[in-house]
């Protein structure tokens, strides 16, 4: 995008750029973030917003460890040597990179991989520094086999010297003036007295300031100092040569270039989502198809600024603000110029709260932001009066109008900031508007604000334009700083003077001097103000009005949802209750039954008091009867299955099924598949009840164990005989036949039977026993 000098100076990015780099972690993320322009192509500013939508969705991306070594590599690279600490400075750099390298590596946040992927893996040249320096970047002893040769023999030779010394000073007590040994020229020496310098063989190597004390290398230990220089020599030219080789080593990896490169992206990308968070940014949707939308905008350089809906698009491409001075036109033509900038160097823009109140005129929902790819940004903003080119204020505004005119197009946004002004009104509003007509047949998008009357008029009248105003306080002579589009916006200035007292006769003259016209002008933008309060208000009231029932509507919801709760807690309890009652039923039942072992004459009491529980418990059971207008579907009643296509008496009711006789056969039907014809007759109180009215006449014994099968048969054959039933019916199933045979077995035994045989095929053939009881 071409964006002018002038331009991003007016549109305070530097200010941004700085807050960007205060956010850096590094120096060479610092130089970076300085240097972020507006110039990102599209997939450049895409990867960009993808890497800070990155960056702010996961952990923080941390840089401890990371210094800026680019002067120490450069140092090498210019034939320079590096010392231990400088070295060690390296190589904390690179294992601060793999650090972070293998962290954002393991969050799987795809672009952040991809650019932490551009870094290389320095395992080899680590191992080779921990090898050869020691914490404090001192050479290791063991750093070469020459190197640890050469110290095996310094410090012997250096106790030795020590030793020698502390005996020459013995020897000459009486003429050292301090009797100790020291370093003159990096040779060891014992301080003498002047005096007596003749009196102590040896070299003098210095002497102290007042001249009292030489420094004499005694001749004893001339030929061990010679050769401990000697040592010495060769270890600093080790130890060079060392330093030399490492620094190499570590300067010349042909991955650190790439990998101080993506840490100081790295770093940028980090002080973007700092800024972004700190500054409560959004990110931007930029494409060419898209107009201009930014709700809830604000400029972040201005704290406390009040949000704004800035909406341009196809029906409005060009924005005419008006309004009162310091109303805050200028600020949002700039919160839209920085946006934009913003936007297209890969940064995030301060919008995506939707502006509420009535200002705003939208629903107060968040919206998303979007602009277009814009390739520039023209402004004529502020004073721009040259002196050394001779050129007047208007002139310079002439000179910026001509270029904008000269380069507007579809993907160029115009900013232009009190236009015609500067010169006479009539010519200017004359010039101004047809400068408006080029831009907007050149199709660019912008925002123009004019204090100029007739640029108003244009802007009702035009396809393309929209008017828009600051609103400004009346009552409390301030502005609000709040958009409004949709009408023009008035100067206040005969207003504002009324509100401070100005006498009526001026402002009647005043008045008088603005014309029918202008009068006129002013009365209808300020019925237009009130008639849009009116529907703001009624705009609220509807709003409140939607607020309550969505309120009552999640009351009712919480209603439901405490009732289903109520509900469920019933069930409970229900099934809780229906369970005792089964427990105590069966409870009642094993006694019965334990009875009737322990005393066979008790058994015609336990059989009665058995059938008795089985009648409490089909009562309890028994669902309550449905209304007459749908009868309930039982035994008796006629019913038509359409699968069989024929009709018939439900002869027992299975539950969810149905026993239906469908002429010779008897069917099972799924209870919704049997449709009722004819509801079953009642019986009158006055007939008899039928034998067994209540008891189960078939007993189902499939699955059982034999022993536990026929203590079921035992009792259900036991309870038919005592209830006078002429016949039962067993399901053992077929099988492999082993049931049937022992059933048929204690059968055969029993004396109340009379006898047993298969039931016929279509009603379970030799799975069923029918039994035949004696009277």
């Amino acid at each position: 995008m071409q964006v002018a000098p002038t331009t991003l100076e007016k549109l305070a990015f530097d200010r941004v750029t700085e807050a960007l780099a205060e956010r850096c972690q590094t120096l060479a993320g610092q130089a970076r973030a300085r240097a972020v322009r507006p110039d990102l192509d599209a997939a450049g500013r895409d990867e960009a917003h993808e890497r800070v939508d990155e960056a702010l969705l996961g952990d923080a991306i941390a840089l401890g460890g990371v210094e800026d070594v680019r002067p120490l590599v450069a140092r090498v690279m210019d034939g320079g040597v590096l010392d231990g600490p400088e070295c060690l400075a390296i190589a904390y750099t690179m294992d601060a990179a793999a650090t972070v390298k293998r962290a954002v590596a393991a969050e799987g946040r795809p672009r952040l991989t991809e650019l932490v992927g551009r870094m290389g893996s320095f395992d080899a040249a680590l191992r080779l520094v921990r090898e050869q320096l020691d914490a404090q970047g001192e050479v290791r002893d063991d750093a070469t086999p020459k190197l640890r040769e050469i110290r095996r023999r310094l410090h012997p030779m250096r106790g030795r010297i020590r030793e020698r010394m502390a005996q020459l000073l013995q020897q000459y007590a009486s003429f050292v003036q301090d009797p100790i040994v020291t370093l003159r020229r990096d040779r060891y020496v014992i301080p003498v007295r002047a005096s007596s310098q003749s009196r102590v063989p040896g070299l003098v190597l210095d002497t102290s300031d007042s001249g009292a004390t030489v420094f004499v290398e005694p001749a004893a230990v001339v030929p061990m100092n010679n050769e401990l220089a000697l040592l010495e020599f060769e270890e600093r030219d080790e130890v060079r040569r060392i330093l030399v080789a490492l620094g190499q080593r570590l300067a010349f990896d042909p991955a650190l270039a790439a990998t101080l490169e993506a840490l100081a992206e790295l770093d940028l990308v980090a002080a973007s989502a700092r800024l972004a968070r700190d500054w409560r940014l959004a990110r931007p949707d930029v494409a060419p198809e898209h107009g201009v939308r930014l709700p809830g905008a604000r400029h972040p350089l201005i704290e406390a600024c009040v949000p704004n809906d800035v909406v341009l698009d196809e029906d409005g491409r060009l924005l005419v603000l008006t309004g009162p001075n310091a109303g805050g036109k200028t600020v949002l033509l700039k919160t839209l110029g920085l946006a934009v900038l913003m936007a297209h160097a890969g940064l995030f823009v301060a919008a995506g709260a939707a502006a509420s109140g009535a200002a705003r005129g939208g629903s107060g929902r968040p919206s998303r932001v979007a602009l277009p790819a814009f390739d520039a940004v023209l402004t004529d903003i502020g004073d721009e009066q040259s002196l050394e080119a001779s050129l007047s204020t208007y002139a310079a505004h002439l000179t910026n109008l001509k270029r904008i005119v000269e380069h507007a197009g579809p993907r160029t946004l115009v900013l232009i900031d009190e236009l015609g002004s500067g010169t006479d009104p009539d010519e200017g509003a004359a010039l101004s508007q047809a400068i408006l007509e080029a831009v907007l047949e050149q199709r660019a998008f912008g925002v123009v604000t004019t204090h100029l009357a007739p640029l108003k008029v244009f802007a009702t009248q035009r396809d393309g334009v929209r008017n828009a105003a600051m609103r400004f306080d009346v009552e409390q002579l301030r502005p609000t700083f709040e958009l409004v589009v949709g009408q023009p916006g008035r100067s206040y200035a005969l207003a504002i003077a009324e509100r401070v007292g100005m006498g009526a006769e001026l402002l009647a003259r005043a008045a008088e001097v603005l014309g029918p016209e202008g009068a006129r002008l002013e009365r209808l933008l300020e019925t237009l103000e009130r008639q849009r309060e009116a529907l703001q208000h009624e705009l609220d009231d509807a709003r409140g009005a939607r607020d309550a029932a969505v309120g009552e509507a999640e009351v009712l919801r919480r209603q439901i949802e405490r009732l289903r709760a109520q509900e469920a807690a019933v069930l409970e309890q229900a099934a809780a209750k229906a369970d005792a009652m089964l427990q105590e039923t069966l409870e009642r039942a094993r006694t019965a039954r334990a009875a009737a072992k322990a005393d066979p004459a008790q058994r015609g009491k336990a059989v009665e008091a058995i059938a008795q529980l089985r009648r409490e418990t089909r009562a309890r059971a028994a669902k309550p009867p449905k209304p007459p207008s749908a009868p309930a579907v039982g035994v008796g009643a006629v019913v038509r299955v359409e699968a069989y296509g024929a009709e018939g008496p439900v002869v027992e009711d299975r539950g969810d099924a149905l026993l239906v006789q469908l002429g010779l056969l008897k069917v099972e039907v799924p209870r919704h598949e049997a449709v009722l014809v004819r509801g079953a007759e009642r019986p009158k109180d006055s007939a008899p009840v039928a034998p067994g009215a209540g008891f189960e006449r078939e007993l189902n014994v499939r699955g059982e164990r034999v022993e536990d099968a026929l203590e079921l048969v035992r009792t259900f054959v036991e309870e038919a005989h005592a209830l006078k039933l002429e016949s039962v019916r067993v399901l053992h199933g077929k099988g492999t036949g082993a049931l049937r045979d022992a059933v048929r077995r204690y059968l055969r035994d029993d004396r109340r039977v009379e006898r047993f045989e298969d039931a016929v095929p279509y009603e379970g053939g030799f799975g069923v026993t029918v039994v035949w009881l004696r009277g």
